[in-house]
């Protein structure tokens, strides 16, 4: 005979006092309106420092300190006040230089006394422009995006519905709060320049953005720095990741007419190419010269250390943190503010002068 188990549920009133200490209980604007005399109305205006007197701010707040009253920041967003989070977009998390920007961008925003939500477009710009609209349907305050796609419809919606604050490249035709732009053109005319002083005449270029933003700065700057410095150069789309990188980069060297010279338009991409000259048994700078996109920490660490396009993070994060909180306080929309974020190249062991093939 089969055994069952019957358990009843009787239901019975519980003494709430019986739950303190058990599920902690939220002071609501209500009770600190009883507990102040003051209306619900004038409470919520004190806490965000509104329409009332100083007298009545500080009363209120001693009175939420006191009843360990904690703003609801879904309520408050609801309700049309800030939230104190912005949203934080990035290309891809994969890139160990964006890593590096993240970093420094939360730390600005926590000493603005802000918070993020980081979201990673893992380099598609569909994604990308979706995880946006995404943020905004969240109600975060403002949003900081490292732009991986082309502008588009979407993202003029976007910029409408809340500030904006772009980090590297533009978004033409779209009037964000801010731009902190990186003059790539300038930084891939320089890696050139220093490639071709040293004899280069055949190099490869690698780019995660030439297939889904193919009119960026960094990529035309390539080919008219190339003609220019007549140089035989091509532009070849690559992962954005060293795993993702590995495998084309060992494609391309692993044939007779290499290039001389590869320049990686991440560093993250770069080492991906480490690895592939490592697998095929070439050295670096004598088979190949390398040059990176970001100097990432890692880069000064390598064997031979990488020459790699500096860009002062700290500098980025600073500027884009204190456009982000301008755009967030002021009454209605502003002129766009901008920062260009020159680049220094940091020449290291990892390019040289091109030697004879062997055999």
């Amino acid at each position: 005979m089969n055994r069952f188990t019957i358990i009843c549920i009787t239901a019975c009133r519980v003494n709430p006092d019986s739950l303190r200490g058990i599920v902690k209980h939220r002071t609501t604007i209500r009770e600190l309106a009883e507990y102040t005399g003051l209306s619900p109305a004038a409470v919520s205006y004190a806490l965000r420092g509104k329409q009332v007197s100083a007298a009545t701010e500080r009363r209120v707040r001693e009175a939420a300190e006191k009843l360990g009253y904690e703003a609801d920041p879904i309520a408050r967003a609801l309700a049309g006040g800030a939230t104190a989070v912005v949203g934080l977009l990035v290309g891809s998390l994969a890139d160990f230089w964006t890593q590096e920007l993240v970093r420094a961008v939360q730390r600005e925003l926590y000493g603005a006394e802000l918070s993020a939500l980081v979201a990673d477009a893992d380099g598609e710009p569909a994604r990308e422009l979706e995880l946006a609209q995404r943020l905004v349907d969240q109600r975060v305050d403002g949003l900081v995006v490292v732009p991986i796609g082309p502008a588009s419809g979407g993202w003029a919606s976007i910029a409408r519905q809340l500030p904006v604050v772009t980090i590297g490249d533009e978004l033409p035709g779209v009037a964000p709060a801010g731009e902190v732009v990186f003059d790539n053109e300038l930084g891939v005319e320089q890696a050139l320049q220093h490639l071709s002083g040293l004899g280069h005449r055949r190099i490869t270029v690698l780019s995660w953005a030439v297939e889904t933003s193919p009119e960026r700065d960094a990529e035309r700057a390539a080919a008219l720095s190339a003609a220019a410095l007549g140089l035989d150069c091509r532009v070849v789309p690559c992962a954005y990741s060293l795993n993702g990188s590995q495998p084309l980069a060992a494609e391309l060297l692993d044939d007779p007419g290499r290039p001389t010279a590869v320049l990686c338009l991440s560093d993250s991409i770069a080492y991906g190419v480490y690895a592939a000259c490592a697998e095929l048994g070439l050295s670096i700078p004598g088979d190949v010269a390398v040059a990176g996109f970001g100097d990432h920490p890692i880069s000064r660490l390598l064997a031979p250390p990488l020459t790699s396009t500096v860009w002062d993070v700290e500098q980025a994060a600073e500027c884009a943190t204190s456009f982000l909180s301008q755009a967030i306080a002021a009454d209605g929309p502003q002129a766009t503010l901008r920062e260009v974020v020159a680049p220094v190249l940091a020449v290291r062991a990892s390019t040289g002068p091109p030697t004879p093939r062997r055999g």
